[in-house]
């Protein structure tokens, strides 16, 4: 038998480079994870060019580009303002309603080259632009569409539609949950809540994934919850989904475990039923595969 390659001697392989960063990445304590680096990395798996540290620095740029005028501001509505400037009409940063759907919209990279994106993803640039600008600033993983919230030194937050480039009152944020959830929905304090890094990573991973899904793009979609499993990796409605993909691509054996597990968790799911089924058809095709 022949030893194993040194690592060295190894073809170099960008996506798994990327899935090993983005691994590293969120495997941090909390706190320490960084949000940017993290969705950079996650955007580099589906684009091996992606440039992870040019994307920093532009972040690091935009930044600075508007710290003189957070620092001179009065008060936070007044930052606030000159940040919303700063991205919103110098820079046009921008929801890409023509093309929502796009994939491009959920890779962080891309927004920062093309100045458009969806809620989350432009969100997150706020959010990290505002921070690099010397804000307290944080991603709020509200219903329906994610937005960014500013606080300031009495404790209270100033809530921005990085989407449409706007702040949005309370009242805008009640209306946009009736909108959400139904006309009896009443807005709380932990509607507004700060997003967790794990959060805001899943969330993005989840409409990726979905949009995969929609395109029957079974490998990509596979690739997403591969990465929210590294996020939550006993989360049994991903593990069933991972497995009810790998039963779509053939991929049998990887596909009977994740079901198992998943009914060893979930056991009274509305899902159950159907994947038992599915389970038996697996089991009985298994022991004639090579």
């Amino acid at each position: 038998m022949l030893p194993d390659e040194p690592p060295s001697a190894r073809p170099y392989d960008p996506r798994g480079e990327a899935r090993r960063q983005f691994a590293a990445a969120v495997a941090l304590p909390e706190p320490e994870i960084d949000v940017a680096r993290a969705a950079l990395w996650l955007a580099a798996e589906a684009d091996p060019r992606a440039e992870v540290d040019r994307h920093l620095e532009r972040l690091d740029a935009l930044g600075e580009a508007a710290r003189a005028g957070v620092e001179a501001a009065a008060d936070a509505a007044e930052a606030v303002a000159h940040l919303n400037h700063v991205l919103f009409e110098r820079e046009r940063f921008r929801g890409n309603e023509h093309d929502y759907y796009d994939p491009r919209n959920s890779f962080l990279g891309d927004v920062l080259d093309r100045r458009r994106g969806i809620p989350i993803t432009l969100s997150i640039v706020y959010v990290e632009v505002a921070r690099r600008a010397g804000l307290e600033a944080h991603g709020v993983g509200f219903p329906g569409h994610f937005l960014a919230k500013v606080v300031d030194r009495d404790g209270g937050a100033i809530v921005v539609d990085a989407f449409h480039g706007r702040v949005l009152t309370r009242d805008a944020c009640a209306e946009r949950l009736r909108g959400a959830l139904g006309p009896q929905a009443v807005l709380a304090d932990e509607h507004l809540a700060a997003a967790s890094a794990h959060q805001t990573l899943r969330r993005m991973l989840t409409n990726l994934k979905q949009i995969h899904l929609q395109r029957r793009q079974l490998d990509a979609a596979l690739a997403c919850v591969d990465r929210i499993l590294l996020l939550a990796p006993d989360d049994a409605l991903e593990l069933r989904d991972r497995g009810l993909l790998y039963q779509a691509l053939e991929c049998f054996a990887p596909a009977i475990d994740d079901l198992e597990r998943f009914l060893a968790l979930a056991p009274g799911d509305a899902s159950a039923p159907r994947v038992e089924r599915v389970l038996a058809q697996l089991r009985e095709r298994a022991p004639k595969l090579h």
